[in-house]
């Protein structure tokens, strides 16, 4: 019984000692030392000032405070409190991520009873917090060098070597045990393996020392021979005894392919267009040399596909020897391979030889990754067919892989804009898509009085095939569109030729091929007609009045900026003034009423000029008073200020009519009038009627009349009484009328008693005025007839006056009152007539 009593304090005693006794923990010795969130069981007793711990009178513990902002130095120094931690245990601590959230940095240790936490200066201590960061890459492997290369995300061979490599924090010196981690490789088929390589390199419990740490030592990378082609992944992972297990703080995924070939080519496109790039893409060892090159096709050196100069890792420079025959690459001192593109020329020693064609093989030094593209172009003589691109080791011709690429024939359209019937001198746009040449498209002209072969659009001189410089060129987009603006009057100054009226056709053609040669290039066409340039015009009247505006409007058909206006009457020149032509051809030339006012009343004559397809006048004003012809007419000065309206008209005529002046022109004649307006007849009229009062007159159709009707009465009215007499007024506008123009004013006289009105017109713009009288009278009462019947006095016989007949009877006398009525009507007719 006492035996086993004693075996129970034992136990007792072991469990308490369990109790009071910290773990094995990482002891944070220096002040400031740095520690990681995750990490278990830290020991922090000295950064807190616990330098000899009873566990069996106390546990130590204290506060652990992060500051957002300090201030003062020394002791005084001080903080603002950002989180505080509370620590159960200094001796036996661990930093969660719940404790510390993001706040990594430094933090300050109080112990328990510390009467002021933002006392900075007072702290017993401090520790440095950081999450743990691990950054896993691979890199290739050459011995007795560095590892400089990653081929994260590319392709190796299984000739190369690799090593992974982790930079990290977690290197700190001093500790007695390193921090441990495990690299884990995933193959393509799904194994997960911390041994990997065909010399089996072991990725468990790799110790991480410093800043940056590889699995291998260069003599010893891991061996990618014999190893299944595939992706391969891998990732550092904390192994399950590590405190920072399953916390999130593994490394990256890095992954790295390893291809089946030893050697091999891929395009990017398997047919291209002619005038379009391509790329290959070589595959080999690392840092290696390759000779890729396009396989002989026996055609033209310009026929071939070429690689693009100034790639890197592509040398295309090839060394000759004293004959000048091709013997390798500059720096190389390989054996040119066989079946490359050849081609003849002459060598040295003045024989014919084959040699290379320019830029069809190169010899190309592949990336780390063991991977280098290069981007060939081709134009729109390269030959339409299947070519063979060829990667080869540069001194085994037993290895090699290749690619087909076929070049295929492109297009070429041509649109021209609007209905394809213009006028000389007008702009017609271009248009359309060339796939058969991504840099030009090449333009040229046929029709009337053209050489047959064509000519360009500016000199009209002939294009000459394979000459660029004598066609029209117009840039392709990247879009493979192109767009020319074509101005039929623009002529370059020192054109041979200039366009007539007719029918033409438009070439558009990938390469510089006249008509003669347009077999060995894609082309299309737009047929257009031409149509010389014509001018009408018209005047707003065949009579003006003085005053009024003039307008000459008309069409100018030709695309010209503007048609000039020359006018010339007894008092009055007006010389090639300009008038803007409108995009449909329109125009108008006006002189306001104020401007014609003081012109003399007559016979004017004007001309309406076009300056036809060079848009120039041909002949010009040049001083007051003065024409001249343009350079070249033979036309001089001519002093027209000087000469009558019909001579000054008939000299600028004789002059446009030259055979030297491309401009045409049409003639007017107008006459100039005193204005005038004309008021009907009106007659007398009812009061309450409605009635309409009529004229004619000579200003401009479309000017305003202001018409007022008002009574002739005067005098004064009674109070008692509303005003007797009214007026009526208003606007009307001039119509075209047969011969003069017309105007027309309806007066409504319900509201107008009877009386003597007087109406009056007038013009502003002209400033011409016209007056008329007319009479409102009592409206006549219409009686039905009736039969008259006479009684006769006894012993007389009663006639009855038939139908439509009456009785006649003495008129009696006019009694008093009748006379006074009278007298006083001849009193007003009086009145009225002293007033007119």
């Amino acid at each position: 019984m006492k035996s086993m009593t004693k075996l129970m304090v034992v136990a007792m005693l072991l469990v308490a000692a369990l109790v009071v006794a910290p773990a094995a923990a990482r002891d944070i010795s220096g002040n400031g030392s740095t520690v990681f969130i995750g990490e278990k069981n830290v020991n922090l007793d000295k950064i807190f000032g616990y330098t000899t711990v009873d566990y069996n009178q106390y546990v130590p513990n204290g506060t652990l405070v992060f500051y957002s902002s300090t201030t003062g130095s020394g002791a005084d120094r001080s903080g603002t409190i950002e989180k505080t931690i509370s620590v159960g245990n200094t001796s036996k601590f661990e930093l969660t991520t719940t404790d510390f959230g993001s706040l990594i940095g430094q933090w300050y240790a109080f112990q328990k009873g510390a009467d002021d936490l933002t006392a900075l200066g007072k702290a017993d201590g401090s520790i440095l917090v950081q999450k743990p960061v691990l950054d896993l890459d691979v890199k290739l492997a050459k011995i007795d060098t560095t590892y400089t290369d990653s081929v994260n995300g590319k392709t190796v061979t299984r000739a190369s070597n690799i090593s992974f490599e982790l930079e990290h924090n977690l290197g700190i010196t001093g500790l007695d045990k390193p921090f441990k981690v495990d690299i884990e490789v995933t193959t393509p088929s799904g194994g997960k393996l911390t041994t990997f390589g065909a010399n089996d390199v072991e990725l468990k419990g790799l110790a991480l020392t410093g800043q940056k740490n590889v699995t291998t030592d260069y003599g010893n990378a891991i061996d990618l021979k014999g190893l299944d082609p595939g992706t391969y992944t891998a990732i550092a992972k904390w192994p399950g005894t590590s405190d920072f297990y399953d916390k999130g703080y593994n490394s990256n995924t890095v992954t790295f392919e390893i291809l089946t070939k030893a050697i091999a080519i891929s395009s990017n496109k398997d047919s291209v267009v002619r005038g379009n790039n391509f790329v290959v893409t070589i595959t080999g060892e690392s840092k290696a040399d390759y000779w890729v090159f396009v396989k002989d096709a026996a055609i033209g050196a310009d026929e071939y596909p070429t690689m693009l100069a100034g790639q890197p890792g592509v040398n295309t420079t090839v060394e000759v020897d004293s004959n000048g025959l091709p013997t390798g690459i500059i720096g190389k001192q390989s054996k040119l391979p066989s079946s490359y593109a050849t081609m003849q020329w002459i060598g040295l020693d003045k024989e014919e030889k084959k040699g290379p064609v320019s830029n069809t093989i190169a010899v190309v030094n592949t990336k780390a990754d063991g991977t280098r593209t290069i981007e060939f172009k081709t134009t729109g003589k390269t030959d339409d067919r299947q070519f063979t691109i060829r990667v080869q080791e540069l001194k085994d011709s037993t290895k090699y892989d290749d690619v087909k690429v076929r070049v295929e024939e492109g297009d070429v359209t041509i649109t021209a804009s609007g209905t394809g019937v213009y006028y000389i001198g007008e702009e017609i746009t271009l248009s359309g898509t060339c796939t058969d040449n991504k840099d030009w498209v090449y333009l040229f002209l046929t029709g009337p009085n053209l050489p047959a072969a064509g000519v360009n659009l500016t000199k009209l001189d002939k294009a000459v095939s394979d000459q660029k410089v004598t066609f029209t060129q117009e840039e392709v987009e990247a879009d493979d569109t192109w767009s020319y603006k074509w101005n039929t009057a623009d002529l370059a100054d020192d054109a041979v030729r200039t366009l007539d009226a007719g029918g033409y056709t438009i070439y558009a053609v990938s390469q510089p091929k006249n008509k003669d040669d347009l077999s060995d290039a894609k082309y299309a066409t737009a047929a257009i007609q031409l149509k010389t340039g014509f001018l009408t015009a018209t005047s707003s009247g065949a009579k003006i009045a003085k005053g009024d505006d003039l307008k000459i409007t008309g069409t100018a058909m030709g695309d010209p900026d503007n048609v000039f206006v020359w006018i010339f009457g007894k008092n009055r020149q007006v010389l090639g003034e300009s008038a803007t032509v409108e995009s449909d051809g329109s125009f108008e030339y006006e002189l306001k009423g104020g401007e014609t006012k003081d012109w003399s009343a007559g016979q004017y004559f004007a001309v309406v000029q076009h300056p036809m397809m060079d848009k120039k006048q041909g002949v010009y004003k040049y001083d007051d008073g003065k024409i001249k012809g343009a350079p070249g007419s033979g036309i001089n000065e001519i002093y027209i200020g000087k000469l009558q309206a019909s001579d000054a008209a008939n000299a600028l005529i004789q002059a446009l009519d030259s055979p030297n002046i491309d401009d045409t022109y049409v003639k007017l004649t107008f006459d100039v009038e005193e204005p005038y307006i004309f008021i009907d007849p009106i007659g007398d009229k009812e009061a309450g009627s409605k009635f309409t009062i009529t004229g004619t007159t000579n200003v401009a159709v479309g000017d305003k009349l202001i018409i007022d009707v008002t009574s002739a009465a005067f005098g004064p009215t009674k109070k008692t009484e509303a005003s007797g007499f009214g007026a009526s007024s208003g606007t009307v506008t001039v119509e075209k009328g047969d011969g003069a123009n017309k105007w027309s004013f309806e007066v409504d006289a319900s509201d107008l008693k009877p009386d003597q009105y007087i109406v009056k017109v007038e013009c502003i713009e002209t400033d011409t005025t016209a007056t008329a009288n007319f009479n409102l009278v009592e409206p006549v009462e219409t009686t039905p007839t009736a039969e008259v019947t006479t009684t006769a006095p006894a012993g007389e016989v009663t006639t009855t006056a038939p139908a439509g007949e009456t009785t006649t009877e003495p008129t009696p006398a006019p009694g008093f009152g009748a006379l006074v009525a009278l007298a006083g009507l001849g009193a007003v007719a009086f009145l009225v007539l002293r007033r007119k």
